[in-house]
């Protein structure tokens, strides 16, 4: 039994040594099991890539490949899915803000039959406003998107060489990894953790990168924005009729005297506003479909170690 564990890499050159310890001592003692550690760096321009060859050199089942420029982690996990050789594959953050111990609980779950295990959060020692963004956005995941989304949420998990060659066929941009997996619909099993708070290094999980995960995350799993445009419309056009008709009456009745610029004003700009976002939203899934057409490679990897046993250059996708 082989097992591949798949670490996307982004400004973490001091988590590195320690993670790699914490997989020496609390998985390589399980001998029975063929281990395989494939490191993608994500165009990090600190000294990750140099410390992740360094692991390489002294350990050849590291597998080491450096992205031409920061693709993102969902696109870094696919080029370790793609290129490593175990029966399953475990994804694995290098923050070491889980613990390395679960992924023999994983390991044990697909063994049972399960063709996705995830690490689901049970708690989370972070900070308020981050534990209360995270929240909303799986509770809006799966209100809107995909009803299967864990309450607490995942980034680790297993996938077997089956739901693999699924993922890596999909040839989908702008989405999001963890709902393709979820939307693919394979037996999940689940294993529990409280998600630790990062002692090391400064987290790059920004606000922009996080509203680009909601954004991707509903315009590929959910009909929400659109369903959103026409309520607005309908709660427009319905608020419009039903001024229309009171200002009618008052106008008969002769209640008013002189016509408002105010109330104008306001509707005017409320409207405009309204087709402006319409237009926004229509535009996001435009831009989506033809940044699709387009077929550009998800990631392009400049440089990889270990693999063969030897450093290679490549500008291939």
């Amino acid at each position: 039994m082989k097992v591949s564990l798949v670490i996307p890499v982004y400004y973490n050159e001091h988590n590195l040594d320690p993670l790699y310890q914490e997989i020496v001592n609390k998985l390589y003692v399980y001998q029975e099991i063929d281990w395989e550690v494939v490191m993608v760096n994500d165009g990090s321009q600190d000294d990750s890539y140099r410390v992740m060859k360094e692991i390489a050199k002294k350990d050849q089942r590291v597998k080491v490949i450096s992205l031409s420029r920061n693709f993102g982690s969902h696109a870094a996990i696919l080029c370790g899915m793609e290129r490593c050789t175990g029966d399953c594959a475990v994804i694995k953050a290098a923050d070491l803000q889980e613990p390395t111990e679960i992924v023999i609980d994983m390991i044990e779950s697909w063994k049972n039959g399960n063709n996705v295990v995830l690490a689901e959060r049970a708690g989370r020692e972070e900070g308020r406003g981050q534990t209360m963004f995270a929240n909303f956005y799986y509770w809006l995941v799966r209100k809107t998107a995909l009803p299967t989304m864990p309450k607490g949420g995942f980034d680790v998990y297993l996938v077997d060489k089956k739901v693999i060659n699924v993922l890596t066929s999909l040839d989908e941009t702008n989405s999001a990894l963890t709902g393709q997996i979820l939307w693919s619909g394979f037996k999940t099993g689940h294993v529990f953790y409280t998600r630790k708070a990062r002692e090391i290094g400064e987290s790059k999980w920004t606000l922009k990168k996080k509203i680009r995960l909601v954004m991707d995350t509903l315009f590929s799993f959910s009909n929400l924005p659109i369903t959103a445009v026409l309520a607005t419309g309908a709660i427009s056009v319905a608020a419009a009729v039903i001024w229309a008709v009171i200002v009618l009456v008052y106008k008969l009745s002769g209640k008013i005297d002189v016509d408002g610029f105010t109330q104008m004003f306001i509707v005017q700009l409320l409207s405009f506003g309204i087709i402006m976002m319409t237009l926004g939203i229509l535009g996001e899934y435009l831009w989506r479909t033809f940044d699709a057409s387009r077929g550009r490679p998800p990631y392009i990897i400049e440089e990889q170690f270990g693999i063969g046993g030897k450093e290679e250059k490549e500008n291939k996708a």
